[in-house]
């Protein structure tokens, strides 16, 4: 069996950053926190958690006077007192967000506070000043500097993980951001960088298949001596198809590739269940986890060099699949 290079592996934990009122930290403007329990449950067993909260960080404390983002002028929202207009901390908050983007370079991901002034990730309240029904069209302002900051990184919101597609999307550029990180920690060469590409064509195929065959026309060019511009345009790019959601139907192409690879080792009985159950994912009757363990069990008996050293089969711990249930 061919030993996968270090960066498929990697040794290092998963760095994943988090507003600091999610682990239970008290920290909120009342004193009180909002922990979650996924988070703090299955998540924490498989990451190791940087709690950050922005707010008590720019020197605001705890308790505090709550803040809103209001609409000013033709500017950006900016981060208000709600009792007191005068309290504005929207530049400290934006600096801090600047400057942990920097800080913060071993992520692996990022988990924000939803609605939050500080840490929203989207669709978070803008007041008017005279009033009126907010409209829901906001950006945190530190969440908005760190993701102008990281495009690349893996960000989602508490609540957004109750979603299990956008949940398992997550989980997945995690683990995928983390073996690229590595592989750049290890030296990018135009070899790796094909080794790395070959190993996630079919993970990438889950996301669309025009996207994954841009990526890979970018990686043929690696041997052309441009790597240092190569190599972080497909990170980036790498990261923007991972980012797409993988539905039933891209998901079918790709186990239906993988049954591919089958149809020649295994008898008619074991080729029907196959596809059956295939079909049944394909229509919703049951989640990803049941063809793909299928098929592993298959390739276990059967193994193929190439499905052997994709991603897709395995793309995380086993139970984060389990508890996905897409």
């Amino acid at each position: 069996m061919t030993v996968p290079p270090d960066w498929m592996q990697p040794h290092a934990p998963i760095r994943v950053g988090i507003s600091s009122c999610l682990l239970g930290q008290e920290v909120r403007w009342d004193g009180n926190h909002s922990r979650d329990a996924y988070v703090n449950g299955t998540l924490a067993a498989c990451f190791e958690f940087v709690p950050v909260c922005p707010e008590l960080a720019v020197g605001l404390g705890v308790p505090r006077p709550p803040i809103r983002l209001v609409s000013v002028g033709s500017g950006l929202p900016r981060a208000l007192g709600v009792r007191d207009a005068a309290l504005d901390p929207s530049e400290a908050l934006r600096a801090y967000g600047r400057r942990m983007a920097v800080e913060l370079n071993d992520l692996s991901g990022y988990i924000l506070k939803r609605g939050s002034p500080s840490c929203g990730m989207e669709r978070v309240k803008v007041y008017r000043p005279t009033g009126g029904t907010p409209a829901l069209r906001g950006v945190g302002l530190y969440a908005e500097e760190l993701l102008a900051a990281r495009p690349e990184l893996p960000v989602e919101e508490e609540g957004r993980l109750g979603d299990p597609v956008l949940r398992e999307n997550f989980i997945e550029r995690v683990y995928a951001y983390h073996r690229w990180r590595a592989l750049l920690a290890a030296g990018l060469t135009p070899a790796r960088l094909v080794a790395f590409h070959n190993r996630h064509k079919l993970a990438l195929m889950a996301h669309g298949a025009e996207p994954a065959r841009r990526l890979g026309r970018l990686v043929a060019e690696a041997g052309t001596g441009r790597l240092s511009e190569l190599g972080p345009a497909y990170g980036r790019a790498f990261m923007e198809v991972l980012r797409r959601k993988a539905t039933r139907r891209t998901h079918t192409n790709v186990l239906q590739h993988l049954q591919g690879y089958l149809k020649r080792v295994l008898d008619a009985e074991d080729k029907a269940e196959l596809g059956e159950v295939i079909e049944a994912y394909r229509t919703g009757q049951v989640p990803l986890i049941v063809p793909v363990t299928l098929l592993n069990h298959h390739f276990r008996r059967h193994p193929h060099p190439y499905v052997a050293g994709q991603t897709y089969l395995q793309p995380h711990p086993r139970e984060l699949m389990l508890r996905n249930g897409i």
